[in-house]
């Protein structure tokens, strides 16, 4: 008998492995959608430079959710913006979606922007006399999509996270939730080969983040979307699937989450609480 349980225990050792191996296997066959080499970056002040990133490698491939780390002054921020072309490095290089993009022009960077990434800002930055759906359009208008196509890929992304009806409601006849949901929506509408989401839920209430991190998660489980969030808020990093830490400008810790939470099964055993329309 005792052999029969050891020879059971070896088996589910062994097919442990496997899975992990197999599991490996699959992260090393997804595409780098994010590649940082050796990157620095300083800034001048005076006669004083500062240097908010001191070598930082890193590589994000596709399908993952990320969540970034670190206190201020960290290099977070400033990682954020090199990634999201918002900035360039010092030194060193960034490629993203197999592009080369470290040494771009500002124009060039901004095309960049409007094919490549979507943006979700604690703050939201909606327009506030426009609908929910022409927000949503907005990165459409400045990429040429024409009206009708427009029209039909803000209403299918305002649809997916949960906004159907709202398409005519503007900012302040939306609850934080909502409009939150609304920049997530406008994230999504030119097929970003990233998503890149600066403190989403500082702004919302512990169910509200829920419900963000709900869509998030199923963005990336369902749709496969590449999502790097930067949040102070470890309770939020623990939705993504991978954390990375930085500190005095370097890559600290990077690890994945063992047991990520999930916030769809959190939203079923959480009190269901009506959307104030006139918040």
């Amino acid at each position: 008998m005792q052999a029969t349980f050891e020879l059971d225990r070896q088996g589910q050792e062994a097919q442990a492995a496997l899975l992990a191996r197999e599991e490996l296997a699959r992260e090393e066959e997804a595409r780098p959608v994010i590649r940082l080499e050796g990157v620095h970056k300083t800034y001048t002040m005076g006669d004083v430079e500062v240097h908010a990133l001191r070598g930082v490698s890193l590589t994000i491939r596709e399908g993952e959710f990320v969540a970034i780390m670190g206190t201020s002054g960290s290099g977070k921020s400033t990682t954020m913006n090199i990634v999201g072309c918002l900035d360039r490095p010092t030194r060193g290089t960034y490629t993203l979606d197999g592009q080369d993009v470290s040494a771009l022009s500002k124009d060039e960077r901004a095309d960049i922007r409007s094919r490549k990434l979507g943006f979700v800002f604690q703050g939201f930055n909606l327009l506030s006399r426009t609908s929910a759906l022409e927000n949503v359009e907005l990165p459409m208008l400045y990429a040429g999509v024409d009206t009708a196509e427009r029209h039909r890929r803000a209403v299918e992304a305002l649809r997916s996270v949960g906004l159907a009806g709202r398409e005519q409601n503007h900012p302040n006849q939306l609850s934080g939730g909502q409009q939150q949901r609304v920049a997530i929506a406008r994230a999504l509408v030119n097929n970003p080969a990233l998503i890149l989401a600066d403190e989403p839920t500082g702004n919302l209430d512990s169910r509200t983040s829920v419900e963000v991190m709900e869509i998030f998660q199923r963005l990336n489980r369902v749709r496969g979307i590449t999502l790097v969030l930067v949040t102070h808020e470890s309770d939020i990093a623990s939705y993504a699937d991978r954390v990375v830490i930085f500190k005095d400008g370097r890559v600290k810790k990077d690890y994945k989450v063992a047991a990520p939470r999930d916030a769809a099964e959190e939203l079923r055993n959480l009190p269901v609480i009506e959307d104030d329309e006139d918040d």
